[in-house]
């Protein structure tokens, strides 16, 4: 099975007011995030982490990696620097690009931390999963909740866990629709 993430922000304690998480501190968020993600994922899944995995974490970037199932694959994000500095992190993934396209059953799919208006396939009906703006419901938010076929991977918008693809355009639905803006 192959699943979708971005923007867990691993040891993070400033993500956890930004984003309104509903944790008191980063030893709670981080033990959620690793038992949810096991809950899910098994070690012959892939999942598709579309950047910042840990940011102004203490622990190492490896100690959460070790702990997670599946065949990671990181799409770099702005805060994931200090893991890509890291040989002993680096190891636990299959792959590290800025921007791949997969296949995902019949959808042909560009993966980038950041949203792209427009997107190589957008036209021919490929799909687009990004990152960055978190649980944000500003310009950017409201721009790509116009592109049909991006989807956000946000966490916070996907009950803190990896999911599928058909769940994670259900959850943009949903999402996209507290605002008005039903069709994500």
């Amino acid at each position: 099975m192959i699943f979708y993430i971005s923007d867990l922000h691993f040891g993070h304690q400033n993500v956890i007011r930004f984003d309104k998480r509903p944790f008191e501190t980063i030893s709670q968020m981080d033990y959620t995030l690793i038992q949810l993600w096991n809950s899910r994922v098994r070690n012959e899944d892939t999942v598709y982490i579309v950047g910042d995995f840990a940011y102004r974490n203490e622990k190492p970037e490896e100690w959460y990696l070790r702990q997670l199932q599946g065949k990671k694959h990181l799409l770099v994000g702005n805060h994931d620097n200090k893991l890509l500095s890291n040989p002993a992190a680096v190891s636990y993934f299959e792959s590290i690009e800025k921007m791949t396209h997969v296949t995902d059953g019949k959808h042909q799919i560009c993966l980038c931390h950041f949203p792209i208006c427009e997107w190589n396939g957008y036209r021919k009906g490929h799909l687009h999963i990004y990152g960055h703006i978190h649980n944000r419901r500003e310009d950017t938010f409201q721009i790509m909740c116009k592109r049909k076929g991006a989807f956000n991977a946000g966490c916070m918008i996907n009950a803190y866990m990896p999911v599928p693809l058909d769940e994670l355009i259900r959850n943009n639905q949903e999402f996209g629709r507290d605002t008005g803006n039903g069709d994500v």
